[in-house]
């Protein structure tokens, strides 16, 4: 039979397990769900952004709506540095952290990546769907035509926060990368 600190150290160590996989973001696959499985969606090829939210479009892949879908969930999140890197789950993001959470969406990471890792993420060049920018210091994305961006580059932007942009952002210093067949 056991005795009381046996049972006291077994329910200790079942809590300190769990409270550890919460304190470090890693949560057991059964128990949650990470990223939304539908959202916004509107006819044909390209996104389209309504009050900063953006719209999927209707023919593209799902990794690709899913991506969309997910990064939306950061639009109020505030910037952090180092946001998101730890754990897809945080309370703010920064640049690698929004991509890094948008790609896992779409079930192409199993980690975050920093800025200088998403320069050797996928394929070299643009992507069909999603192209991901990236550089030592910086990274941001363009999904269906539509940039997920932490910066505004003109300096017209009035926060440093995970967003979705519709004006471009030259891509002059930076690694364009891809997702295989996307």
């Amino acid at each position: 039979m056991a005795t009381a600190l046996q049972i006291l150290m077994f329910t200790s160590f079942r809590f300190a397990l769990f409270f550890g996989f919460l304190l470090f973001g890693i949560i057991p696959r059964g128990l949650a769900n990470p990223f939304p499985r539908n959202g916004p969606v509107v006819p044909g090829r390209v996104a389209r952004l309504r009050r900063g939210i953006a719209y999927a479009p209707a023919k593209a892949p799902l990794p690709v709506k899913r991506a969309i879908w997910a990064a939306n969930e950061l639009r109020s999140k505030p910037y952090r540095w180092g946001g998101g890197h730890a754990s897809f789950f945080d309370i703010g993001y920064d640049c690698s952290g929004t991509v890094s959470y948008a790609l896992a969406a779409a079930g192409l990471l199993r980690a975050p990546l920093c800025s200088n890792e998403l320069t050797r993420f996928g394929d070299r060049g643009q992507g069909k769907w999603i192209t991901v920018y990236a550089r030592n210091g910086h990274a941001f994305a363009v999904i269906a035509g539509l940039r997920l961006d932490t910066t505004a580059w003109n300096g017209w932007g009035d926060r440093d926060a995970p967003r979705w942009q519709l004006t471009l952002r030259p891509p002059r210093g930076f690694e364009p990368r891809h997702p295989d067949g996307l």
